[in-house]
C-alpha cells in the first residue's frame, strides 16, 4: 500500500556527549522513509525540496528498497541545515543555528501519481502547507499528522482548520498541553479528539508513547537501550514504523493501532544507536521483528484476579 509523506529533506549537524556528525542526512521525511520503507507491502513516496548543495546519492539506499524519491525537488540555493547539540542526558538540546534555505519558499507539489496514495503522513511543516497537501490527494484512508510547539503558538489556527481532516495527531507530550492548555494529558487528549482526529498519538521520548483512541488508552514503553548516540529523527523514525506497519497489513481497527504503537516504538528505538540515519542503512525487518518480540515479553504477564481478597 502507497505512504506518501510530506516533509524536510535535510542536512544536520548534531554534536552529542558521545561524539558528533557533520551536514549528514536529516529531516523528517528521510527518517521517516528509512523506517516505513522496511515494512513489506509499503511503497513509500517523498515529496519534499532540496537545494543544489544536497548529496542524494546518499539517498540511494532508500531507492534500492523501493520508495519514489521522484517527489524531491531540486532549488537552486541551500538546503534546510540544522545544527544542535544535545546534554548529557540527551532529552534537552539546544539549537546552534536553523537555516532554512530553499525549504522557506517550499510549496508541496504532490505529483499526479502520487495523488491516489492511500495513507499520507503530514511531516513537521506549517500548517497551511499540510493543508494544501490535502487539497492535493485523493481521498486517502488514513491521514497522520506530526506538528511543533512552533506552529501551535504561531499558526494555530491553520492548525484547528486541519485536525477535522486528520485521523491521528501525532505530538509530544508538551506539545499536546499546550494545544489544549491544560496541564493533564488524559484532557489535552479528550480536546484534541474532539476537535476532528479520532486517534492520538502522545510521544514521551525514553518513556515511551501513548494512543488515545475513543474508548482505551494504549501504552507501549521506550525500549532500554544501553547506547543512545543521536535522539534527532527518533519522532520521525517512530512514525514511520507506525505507519509503515499499518500499511503492510491493511486499514487500521484497534489491534493494528496498537499493534502499530509497538513497531513505531521499535523503528525509533533503533533512530538512537547511531547518528542520521545510518543505522537504517543496515537494519532488516527480521531484527525489527525480534526487538517487537522483546516488547511483547517486557509487558507480558499472567496473574489470577482471584488470589485478590477484599
Amino acid at each position: 500500500m502507497s505512504i506518501l509523506v510530506v516533509g524536510s529533506v535535510a542536512l544536520d549537524t548534531v554534536e552529542t556527549p558521545f561524539g558528533s556528525a557533520e551536514r549528514v542526512l536529516g529531516g523528517s521525511a528521510n527518517f521517516f522513509a528509512a523506517a516505513a520503507s522496511l515494512f513489506s507491502g509499503a511503497r513509500v513516496q517523498v515529496v519534499g525540496v532540496v537545494g543544489d548543495d544536497y548529496p542524494m546519492a546518499d539517498l540511494g539506499f532508500l531507492s534500492e528498497r523501493g520508495v519514489d524519491l521522484s517527489g524531491i525537488e531540486r532549488a537552486e540555493g541551500e538546503s534546510f541545515y540544522w545544527k544542535g547539540r544535545y546534554h548529557y542526558d540527551l532529552n534537552s538540546r539546544d539549537t546552534i543555528w536553523t537555516r532554512l534555505g530553499v525549504f522557506a519558499d517550499f510549496q508541496p507539489r504532490i505529483p499526479e501519481n502520487f495523488r491516489s496514495a492511500r495513507h499520507v503522513f503530514l511531516g513537521n511543516i506549517d500548517p497551511v502547507l499540510q493543508l494544501d497537501v490535502l487539497d492535493q490527494v485523493d481521498a486517502p484512508e488514513l491521514v497522520a499528522c506530526d506538528t511543533m510547539n512552533f506552529w501551535i503558538e504561531g499558526s494555530r489556527d491553520a492548525l484547528l482548520k486541519l485536525l477535522p481532516r486528520v485521523d491521528i495527531l501525532m505530538v509530544n507530550d508538551a506539545e499536546a498541553r499546550q494545544l489544549a492548555d491544560h496541564p493533564n494529558l488524559l484532557h489535552a487528549a479528550r480536546w484534541i479528539q474532539e476537535r476532528g482526529p479520532r486517534w492520538v498519538v502522545i510521544k514521551k521520548g525514553e518513556h515511551g508513547a501513548m494512543l488515545y483512541d475513543e474508548e482505551r488508552i494504549f501504552f507501549v514503553p521506550g525500549y532500554p537501550l544501553e547506547s543512545v548516540f543521536d535522539p534527532t529523527g527518533a519522532g520521525d523514525a517512530f512514525a514511520g514504523g507506525f505507519m509503515g506497519y499499518l500499511a503492510s497489513v491493511g486499514p487500521g481497527n484497534g489491534d493494528e493501532l496498537r499493534a502499530a504503537m509497538v513497531y513505531g516504538s521499535a523503528a525509533g528505538s533503533f533512530a538512537v544507536e547511531a547518528f542520521s540515519v545510518d543505522r537504517f542503512r543496515t537494519l532488516t525487518p527480521l531484527e525489527i521483528a525480534r526487538r517487537v518480540e522483546e516488547f511483547r515479553e517486557m509487558t507480558f504477564f499472567e496473574h489470577d484476579a482471584g488470589s485478590i481478597h477484599g
